[in-house]
């Protein structure tokens, strides 16, 4: 892709790009002539959407307004996130003066389409209204709300008064006819031959035969079905959603670094060695193996085991320093194999119903091609040296960040955008990309919304661990999951207080939660105490409050918990900076406890999502909440399933607790008698009532899954 391509991808532009045009311009956002479509790709980074409405001549008779729509991001300016499959449910404040009746509607399409597909909105309380529509295949969706007076159920409205009343109706019969003889010029001519017949029965009939007619069924579908919409109004927005493939919503992720699989111990592993695990990890339930970076590694400054500044000649460096005399961003490091052993792997995990998650570092080696070839991508210090990575006192001088601000910014987005391609034709669709928050914001909105038009199932993973309105504008922008705080929230109220976040607030429209307990570069202190119900905790939490969820695999499986040192949440013997020897069978391991618990994910819809979570309480006495056990509940759209989760947050001693159910939302009694099942242990308990009793031995098993039967 050439450079002036880009600025045509950019500007919307066919023939000539923006530059041509504009000599002196320094940014092409800020262009005239910019396209709609062009900016609903670059993910609305500057485009404020024109009203709807001011594109018809001004006109004081359109009454209603709507305000409030729901879902809309930033005013519009980014897209709510579904997968296929799923509902847009849309709200919208809807209401005109005095006291007449108002009818709304949806209006969706796919972003490709140009007639709507319509549905009607309901009227809720207080002036709300809501409707919803089901997305299709990955994509884009384009939305919006229509309203207007509805005068003929206002007048229906108004007659039934007056009939009830006893009233003489006669005149309001004539005004009633007439408006059905206009929509009777709106319709098809069968429809049109019946709304005359009963406007005439109407004006003519007897009065008991005119009022039913004016009172049906029949007569109230049709109106419905060709409204007067001469002064209807539209919503001054048009809105988006972009649809992605269902692994974007419900995952399960296991990552391992090939390097430590070798057939034979003491050497680096392979591909093609590495294929033999594919269908132990599919038997435990994972369907994304992620790989940490596959490329060459530089020798240059390379760290040695547990981060040394000094490598031994055996060290094989971390795989985060891309780069060597072997190739860059599009090659593989020669001791894994080929591009066709890669190629290999992929397809067979697809095999196994897994998909290769690849990771995307944008950052190199002092040895990559890049420092040589284009040095104007890099930062250049007085010494003639170039400006390694550092978060002092850290330095990383094995890792040169790419300067998103060189002049050469153009050519340097174009051949990212190219390394993801890349990949991409070798059979990757899922990308977990290191330190995005590092890299220019408008850099991912462009190179994820021109990605996602030619590979619509592509996904995005943003590993990123820093403040909150930065990861939020990352998921705005384009990555379809965001790594999260899961990790540091421990307690309770803590747990309790970020779901509701994630799950109640606008982020839930935007920003889909991975879970992940922890990663090659994160041994959090609870898992440093090495206790077995520890790591099942935090692992069954993970897996239930999340639909998508991960592990760093081996480590996490075999219950690894040595830091570096004390106060450090790192592993002592990284595997970042060594060739690991694992023994998958040793003593003590969880994969059993996490097989079970990805079987209970695959089996149960109702842990397939994020945001229908409830938490429920549950009392230790005396009225207290109880501070250890913890109590949720999801359930299915349909609610034909419903899993409760209880999890005893202490990994050293037995609690126990009364945990209320909330069967009122069920709409059920409170003394209705019901069973659940642990889906762990496979036994049934017969409940009775909203309040039941709870005991948590974590020797045992620390934690409850039940699947819930309230008609047993």
């Amino acid at each position: 892709m050439s450079k002036s391509s880009v600025f045509q991808v950019l500007n919307g532009r066919t023939k000539k790009s923006f530059f041509s045009h504009n000599a002196n311009a320094t940014f092409p956002y800020f262009a005239s002539g910019l396209n709609r479509h062009t900016i609903i790709h670059m993910n609305h980074t500057f485009y404020q959407r024109k009203p709807r409405n001011s594109e018809r001549k001004f006109d004081g008779r359109r009454r209603v307004i709507i305000e409030g729509v729901t879902p809309e991001i930033d005013d519009g300016r980014y897209p709510a996130k579904r997968a296929a499959g799923e509902t847009v449910v849309v709200g919208a404040d809807i209401f005109t003066d005095g006291a007449d009746c108002v009818t709304a509607e949806l209006c969706f399409r796919p972003r490709s389409g140009r007639a709507w597909k319509r549905v009607p909105m309901n009227q809720l309380q207080n002036d709300r209204w809501e409707g919803e529509f089901t997305v299709g295949e990955p994509g884009g969706y384009e939305f919006t709300v229509e309203a207007w007076v509805d005068h003929f159920e206002t007048w229906r409205r108004g007659l039934k008064k007056k009939i009830d009343a006893g009233q003489e109706v006669s005149l309001e019969l004539r005004m009633g006819a007439g408006m059905v003889e206009k929509a009777a010029s709106r319709a098809s001519k069968k429809d049109a031959g019946r709304l005359m017949e009963l406007a005439s029965v109407m004006t003519r009939g007897e009065a008991g035969v005119a009022e039913t007619a004016a009172q049906s069924g029949e007569l109230s579908e049709l109106m419905r079905r060709y409204p007067d919409k001469e002064f209807a109004i539209q919503y001054g927005r048009v809105l988006e959603v972009r649809v992605d493939q269902k692994k974007a919503v419900f995952s399960t992720w296991y990552e391992l670094f090939p390097r430590s699989w070798a057939e034979k111990p003491g050497r680096h592993g392979t591909f093609r060695e590495s294929k033999r695990l594919l269908p132990l990890i599919a038997r435990m339930g994972f369907d994304v193996v992620y790989l940490p970076p596959v490329h060459p590694i530089g020798t240059t400054k390379r760290k040695g085991r547990n981060n040394s500044l000094i490598a031994g000649p055996d060290d094989p460096g971390s795989c985060w320093a891309i780069g060597s005399v072997d190739g860059g961003h599009k090659s593989v490091h020669p001791e894994l194999g080929t591009i066709k052993d890669f190629e290999e792997f992929v397809r067979e995990a697809g095999k196994h119903g897994i998909s290769i998650a690849l990771d995307i570092a944008f950052q190199c080696s002092p040895d990559h091609p890049y420092v040589k070839e284009h040095p104007q991508w890099f930062k250049w210090r007085p010494d003639g040296t170039v400006q390694f990575a550092e978060n002092p006192p850290k330095k990383y001088e094995d890792i040169l960040p790419l300067d998103f601000e060189t002049e050469d910014w153009e050519n340097l987005w174009i051949e990212l955008k190219s390394v993801m391609l890349f990949w991409m034709k070798k059979g990757v669709r899922i990308f977990r990309v290191d330190n995005p928050h590092t890299k220019a914001f408008l850099f991912w909105d462009w190179a994820i919304g021109e990605i996602q038009k030619e590979y619509p199932d592509a996904v995005f993973l943003a590993e990123a661990f820093t403040r909150p309105k930065v990861m939020a504008r990352l998921a705005k922008g384009g990555f379809n999951q965001s790594y999260t705080y899961f990790t540091w929230r421990n307690t309770k109220a803590d747990l309790q207080e970020y779901l509701t976040e994630l799950t109640t607030t606008e982020v839930k429209e935007y920003m889909r939660p991975n879970f992940w307990p922890n990663t090659p570069d994160i041994l959090h202190e609870e898992l440093q105490t090495g206790r077995r119900s520890t790591f099942i905790t935090r692992m069954v939490l993970a897996a239930t409050l999340s639909s998508n969820y991960g592990m760093y695999g081996p480590a996490y499986e075999l219950c690894e918990h040595v830091p570096v040192r004390q106060g450090k949440e790192e592993y002592l013997d990284s595997e970042k900076y060594e060739i690991k020897q694992w023994d998958m069978d040793r003593s003590g391991n969880i994969r059993a406890e996490i097989t079970a618990v990805n079987r209970i994910r695959r089996e149960n819809p109702a842990l397939q999502q994020t945001a229908n979570i409830e938490f429920l309480r549950v009392d230790a006495g005396e009225g207290r909440e109880h501070d250890m056990l913890m109590g949720y509940v999801k359930r299915s759209a349909d609610d034909s399933n419903i899993i409760l989760t209880v999890v005893n947050l202490d990994p050293q001693s037995t609690h126990a607790g009364w945990l209320r159910f909330p069967l009122e939302k069920f709409e059920l009694p409170h003394t209705h008698h019901f069973r659940v099942e642990d889906l762990l242990s496979s036994r049934t308990y017969e409940w009775d009532g909203e309040w039941n009793y709870i005991e948590l031995n974590p020797d045992h098993m620390p934690v409850h899954i039940f699947k819930v039967n309230l008609h047993p």
